[in-house]
């Protein structure tokens, strides 16, 4: 799996960051998303596309064949 995130269209909801701590996390100054890890391990898929699920602004886009 490879992720990529569109920071411009990223509302700083945070549910990425609930869901799957260990992938993504936020920055301080405006809550937009920072991607900790563009191909998680294996274990964190379901997280990861939890979070892409949810993701209000629809900012995180999932590659399941890299």
């Amino acid at each position: 799996m490879k992720i990529t995130v569109e920071e411009e269209k990223c509302c700083g909801a945070g549910q990425c960051v609930l869901i799957a701590p260990e992938v993504f996390d936020q920055r301080d100054d405006d809550g937009i998303v920072i991607l900790l890890d563009a191909a998680p391990a294996e274990d964190q898929h379901e997280q990861v596309r939890e979070a892409a699920a949810v993701c209000p602004a629809a900012c995180i886009h999932l590659d399941d064949n890299a």
